[in-house]
């Protein structure tokens, strides 16, 4: 519901220079090829912070310059302002909060967006059903996000898929800027920083406090302007057709899914053997059962090392179980959690857990001890790539997608000219620029070192 004396939706000149204040701020590898590319963790993606400049003087914008929207939490006034979207011209910034790590799965609790001219709107996703309204009102409009992966998936849940977007965040990293945080890119770029302290908050929290609604309004408050600037850059240094593609390849994002996910608890390494195994993959799996049904993240229900711990100490009753430290204060949930290990303890033969399964090629860490010939073609390809990377002051994870430089090394390419080569990057995701960029340099740098005979 919006906000008593909250302006009517319609358009209007936005004046920047409205809740602002004056501050300074004083400031003071190789390639780790784990990164996500082109992607970070939500908070250093979206708000980092810390050394930007050595004592600038920049603006702090504390809330919208419109001030603090309300929340559209009903059908009638999410359909009323797309409506009026429908009749608005030019991209769309958008953005989502999730109650990462509170609520269980990743949906959006809240949606932040804006015209350029219009005013930020801000919608509850569990109050409304019917988001076809919307879909419909900003089809064919360009969306610009910052840290696109972070949200498309969530948007795409309330039926929101974008046909063209713009990432400010990607584009930073394309620019080789060393903080691509949205309040760091808005700073150095626009000279004004923005005030961002509700990152963590629990966004599934309502009726959500004053505060968090500015923090939210503020993500979209500067896209354009942010969109604007770094176009000129792009294009400036020459690389703007490199974003263009790599905008294009993000409207086919999906999220990785884990072949076993039960694999991914953390501490797994502790159970050594196949029963033990087992008993993480049964408490894994009910911790899931509860933790849906409850709507709470799986580790506030049960925590990997307690899942781990279960596992190591073997309880053959309930009352051992409870005797478990980690188990003391489970309460009802504890025989829950007592049948799934008493089932994985009567596994045996098949039924247990095996090898890990393998989906594609193996992580390169292990490949000196299963394939050293392919370990060694990939040591001299990083090393091409890292020097390319600082050659074009970008990170190697934004020149060339750490997979496809295993795709190549993995198998023997010794010996493919540049054509070959550029076929098999191209195979395994690498983007038309990427591959201008490194194909011709891989190709050299793996051609067979020609040797005589003494």
């Amino acid at each position: 519901m919006l906000l008593a004396g909250n302006p009517p939706i319609t358009h209007r000149v936005r004046p920047i220079e409205k809740n602002l204040v004056t501050a300074t701020m004083s400031t003071s590898g190789d390639w780790d090829d784990d990164v996500p590319s082109p992607v970070s963790s939500d908070q250093d993606a979206e708000h980092d912070s810390g050394p930007v400049a050595d004592q600038d003087t920049f603006v702090l914008l504390t809330e919208p310059a419109d001030g603090i929207p309300g929340v559209i939490d009903t059908q009638a006034e999410l359909d009323a302002a797309a409506s009026v979207l429908r009749t608005e011209l030019g991209p769309v910034a958008l953005d989502a909060e999730r109650a990462s790590g509170i609520r269980y799965g990743q949906r959006a609790f809240l949606i932040q967006l804006r015209r350029e001219d219009g005013p930020i709107l801000l919608v509850d996703p569990e109050a409304i059903a019917d988001f076809s309204a919307l879909a419909e009102a900003i089809a064919g409009s360009e969306w610009i996000l910052h840290a696109a992966t972070q949200d498309l998936a969530c948007l795409a849940e309330l039926g929101l898929r974008p046909s063209r977007l713009f990432d400010t965040e990607l584009a930073g990293r394309l620019l080789g800027l060393p903080r691509v945080g949205l309040a760091s890119l808005t700073e150095e770029l626009l000279g004004i920083t923005l005030a961002k302290s509700h990152s963590a908050a629990d966004w599934s929290r309502r009726p959500l406090p004053t505060s968090w609604l500015s923090y939210a309004a503020l993500d979209v408050e500067l896209l354009h302007e942010l969109r604007e600037e770094l176009i000129g850059r792009l294009q400036d240094t020459g690389r703007w057709d490199w974003a263009q593609q790599e905008f294009t390849a993000l409207l086919d994002f999906q999220p990785k899914v884990h072949p076993e996910p039960w694999r991914r608890v953390s501490g797994i390494s502790a159970a050594k053997t196949p029963q033990q195994l087992a008993v993480v993959r049964a408490l894994w799996s009910a911790r899931e059962d509860v933790a849906s049904k409850l709507d709470r993240a799986p580790g506030r229900v049960l925590p990997d090392a307690a899942i781990v711990a279960a596992a190591e100490a073997g309880p053959k009753n309930l009352r051992a179980l409870s005797e478990l430290p980690a188990y003391a204060r489970q309460g009802r949930r504890l025989r829950r959690w007592w049948e799934a290990i008493a089932s994985a303890q009567s596994e045996s033969g098949e039924e247990l857990p095996g090898k890990p399964l393998r989906v594609g090629i193996p992580h390169h860490r292990t490949w000196r001890r299963s394939n050293p010939e392919a370990a060694a073609r990939y040591e001299v390809a990083r090393g091409v790539i890292l020097r390319l990377a600082d050659t074009l002051a970008i990170a190697p994870e934004v020149l060339i997608p750490p997979d496809a430089v295993r795709a190549i090394t993995w198998t023997d390419h010794t010996g493919a000219d540049a054509a070959a080569l550029a076929e098999d990057l191209s195979a395994a995701g690498a983007r038309p620029w990427q591959i201008a960029e490194v194909a011709q340099e891989l190709a050299v740098a793996l051609r067979p070192t020609e040797t005589t005979n003494a």
